[in-house]
């Protein structure tokens, strides 16, 4: 359990050890560095996971001040967690990251979000309880979780998205937004796994069964296969790169440029990624 001291991850601990027994489960705590009470956060989750008689270890990451504050403290903490850690993600974030994702134009896999479930990633238990469930749990067994002075600064996007844009949602609405979010989430995902299934069948180097396939299964198994081949370093793909590259396979064009220096050329009908 990667275990932060927060509401939701402490639940998450209690949870677990109720079902399968404190031999089954281990907490693994984060120190970002970005507070100066951090390692005091860290005792204190050593010390509920020890009123539960689990494991509990704790590591320290260095994160530099800047902007991406939240996305480069998220890479450092998965880095030095288990692939398929267990996370105290609620179905409020679920909803958070759908609309975040939204905005940033991420498509049906910006939908599905934390919804979808991959082998061998983390796992999100509790995806399906709310925020004030965790919290209601916390108070019935006297923790007193860390709060995060992160989630009530507006500086952070996802901080807007909790306190303005979902409440003024459901108040639009007159109803609760973020199950509705969580809803679209798994209907989501059902689709972008099948999509993915079908566009693995699809061979994205040949230009002809690219030009032949419907447009959603020749863009999703180009951007799969330019991921497979290293382009963008690991970074996910605009939508821009994957139309350059899908001109080249439709004859528009014989070559292109594709993100971080690397190129795309078309030879004989056949797609070849060249490094940068």
């Amino acid at each position: 359990m990667a275990v932060s001291g927060g509401a939701d991850s402490l639940a998450l601990m209690a949870l677990a050890v109720h079902a399968l027994g404190p031999a089954s489960v281990r907490a693994r705590h984060v120190d970002h560095g970005l507070r100066p009470q951090s390692s005091v956060e860290a005792e204190l989750v050593a010390g509920y996971a020890d009123s539960l008689s689990i494991t509990c270890s704790s590591v320290r990451v260095h994160v530099d001040a800047g902007p991406n504050l939240e996305a480069r403290a998220r890479t450092a903490r998965y880095a030095v967690l288990p692939v398929d850690v267990c996370t105290g993600h609620t179905l409020d974030d679920l909803a958070e990251t759908v609309l975040l994702n939204v905005m940033r134009g991420a498509g049906v896999d910006g939908l599905a979000a934390l919804a979808r479930s991959r082998p061998g990633g983390p796992r999100r238990p509790i995806l399906g309880l709310r925020r004030h469930h965790t919290v209601e749990l916390c108070a019935d067994l006297g923790w007193d979780p860390v709060q995060d002075a992160m989630n009530a600064d507006p500086r952070f996007r996802r901080v807007r998205v909790r306190g303005e844009v979902l409440p003024l949602l459901s108040s639009v609405a007159e109803r609760d937004v973020a199950a509705v979010l969580a809803r679209q989430a798994y209907l989501a995902a059902d689709e972008a796994d099948l999509l993915d299934q079908l566009a693995a069948t699809l061979d994205a180097s040949d230009a002809v069964a690219l030009r032949r396939a419907p447009v959603a299964l020749a863009r999703r198994s180009m951007r799969r296969w330019l991921v497979e081949c290293g382009v963008g370093d690991g970074h996910p793909l605009d939508a821009a790169c994957v139309e350059r590259a899908l001109r080249v396979a439709a004859g528009h064009d014989v070559a292109c440029d594709l993100n971080g220096g690397w190129r795309l050329v078309r030879t004989a009908q056949r797609l070849r990624v060249m490094r940068p």
